[in-house]
């Protein structure tokens, strides 16, 4: 089963105002002259919060979409620095990245990622959810149960109401292969993607086979055509690759006509 592709560009702490709306803007151009292969890719950007007001004036509703990269649990409060999902839907926002490798890394735990799967849920928002494992995770021979736990725990937070169990993302993170030099091989890909909708369609029935599955592993425009059209990779979450706009449209340009 093929489902529309989704293309994610993570621009992570990188762009002032100015910068990043010249980006949007090439981006934005880009896609304008490709018009027929958004028919079956939607795509999205998730720029720094202080730029999403003025890429929200910039773009309005259109073809290219707004995501926040990470949000509160709560939906108000005394929480200094944070923003909560209502937040993020008053500038624009569509998707909200959660439990990205770099916030684990901080110390989000599990649980705290699969509370914020429901707050995205409970504001509005489809939450791409990151998984994957550690170098030393994967050389014990532990990837799977690593991302065996982490899917366990978001299954008490995802919404009874079938559409909202279709349209969470999951993007798997080998940690190991970002920003590292070292990739992962297509068979260790397209070996995690099938476990993870092994795990999907088990815990979640029919509305598992229409979760999109994305790759976030240091996807480029050299891997990008290769990576894509793996079995059960939906698409892409992209880093580094999605701070120019000649790369991020190149990874578009690689999405399979058949999506």
């Amino acid at each position: 089963m093929r489902r529309r592709a989704l293309i994610v560009g993570n621009w992570k702490m990188n762009g002032l105002i100015e910068p990043a709306c010249d980006l949007a803007d090439g981006i934005l151009f880009g896609l304008g002259q490709r018009a027929d292969r958004m028919l079956h890719c939607e795509v999205v950007i998730c720029p720094p919060a202080t730029a999403l007001h003025a890429l929200h004036q910039r773009l309005g509703s259109g073809t290219l979409k707004l995501g926040g990269q990470n949000l509160s649990e709560h939906e108000s409060g005394p929480h200094t620095g944070e923003l909560c999902g209502i937040m993020l839907r008053n500038v624009g926002c569509w998707y909200v990245i959660v439990g990205h490798s770099e916030r684990r890394a901080s110390g989000e735990g599990n649980e705290v990622v699969g509370r914020k799967m429901a707050a995205a849920f409970r504001d509005g928002l489809t939450p791409i959810v990151c998984v994957g494992e550690s170098l030393d995770e994967r050389e014990r021979g532990a990837a799977e149960a690593v991302v065996r736990e982490q899917i366990a725990a978001l299954l008490p937070h995802v919404p009874d109401a079938r559409n909202k169990r279709e349209s969470l993302v999951v993007a798997y993170e080998p940690v190991w292969a970002i920003g590292t030099g070292r990739n992962a091989e297509p068979e260790q890909i397209v070996a995690m993607h099938g476990f993870l909708r092994a795990l999907l369609t088990e815990a979640l029935g029919a509305a598992g086979e229409k979760v999109r599955i994305l790759y976030g592993g240091s996807l480029k425009p050299a891997n990008a055509r290769t990576i894509l059209a793996l079995g059960d990779v939906d698409g892409g979450l992209i880093g580094g690759a999605a701070l120019k706009a000649t790369d991020f449209l190149a990874i578009i340009d690689a999405v399979p006509d058949e999506f």
